[in-house]
């Protein structure tokens, strides 16, 4: 079977976990991201951690975006506040044929990649605990599941990233469930962010249930007024959540903690511009997003 050249762009913890599976399953992997990602890649291989043990791969680390060059599919994993500037980075150096994928938090951030790349973009739910646990070594704390969009390339792709044990399914439902993500993440990222705290303790500390559920019901009368219908198992799936990964820290958690801006204002913030512009009242949400700026302040 002929092998696939896929380029990794913004390659975090999310990106060099399903680069470091594409390459296991013998794909031609090329990870796009921080120098000292590329140094210790090209150095030694990516190291990947899970279920207990540690393993070396060999992969091909690159910190330009015209290493998207000859690539049969892009996978996006950038933060949301750098998806125009990365549509615009990669546009001169793709294939015409190449899939471009969106593995990126909140919502709308396929639409922006297809708007500045002039061409579709596939958004994908991503369902996955990883964390960077050091230069070119990432960490895998659970699930790994992928929902990617109808639309051309969509069936190719998931074939690719199925064929790596990636459990991948596709749907017309992905602007749902990328919904409901980000009022998950909502709910948990801020929190996670601003104590410094994983999920199960959060969880575990008294009037921090209520609150979470305060920010899942402003996210719901949000969506609602935008026209998604959400499940109504939203708050179960958060408590499963905390049950299932208690030690693990947020994507906003992990950023500030290194020093690095966060998409707040894509999660959180997301919800209190659409509130605003809907004449709704999204007080926790407002307030879990003003917390987080301030954090972010005191870093710089």
């Amino acid at each position: 079977m002929a092998r696939h050249r896929i380029a990794i762009m913004g390659a975090g913890a999310v990106g060099c976990y399903y680069g470091a599976l594409l390459a296991i399953a013998g794909e031609q992997v090329t990870l796009i991201g921080r120098p000292a990602l590329r140094d210790a890649v090209r150095d030694r291989g990516l190291l990947l951690e899970r279920r207990g043990r540690i393993e070396l791969i060999r992969m091909d680390a690159a910190t330009e975006p015209e290493a998207v060059a000859g690539a049969d599919m892009v996978l996006v994993c950038v933060k949301s506040p750098d998806t125009e500037a990365a549509a615009q980075a990669i546009a001169p150096y793709l294939s015409p044929d190449a899939t471009i994928l969106s593995l990126q938090n909140g919502v709308g951030n396929a639409e922006r990649l297809s708007a500045g790349l002039g061409r579709p973009v596939l958004p994908v739910v991503v369902y996955v605990a990883t964390k960077m646990a050091g230069p070119g070594h990432v960490a895998h704390f659970g699930r790994g599941e992928l929902v990617l969009g109808t639309g051309p390339g969509a069936e190719a792709a998931a074939s690719i990233l199925r064929r790596a044990g990636i459990p991948t399914e596709i749907s017309s439902q992905t602007e749902t469930a990328l919904w409901s993500k980000l009022v998950i993440n909502c709910a948990l990222n801020a929190l996670s962010a601003v104590s410094r705290q994983p999920y199960g303790r959060i969880i575990a500390t008294p009037g921090a249930a209520d609150l979470m559920k305060g920010v899942v019901a402003e996210c719901q009368t949000v969506a609602q007024a935008s026209g998604i219908t959400l499940p109504a198992d939203l708050w179960d799936q958060v408590e499963r959540i905390c049950a299932t990964m208690p030690g693990q820290f947020s994507s906003t958690a992990q950023d500030m903690m290194r020093g690095r801006a966060t998409e707040i204002e894509f999660l959180n913030g997301e919800i209190l511009r659409r509130a605003h512009n809907l004449g709704i009242a999204a007080p926790i949400n407002q307030a879990l997003t003003v917390m987080v700026r301030l954090a972010e302040q005191r870093q710089a």
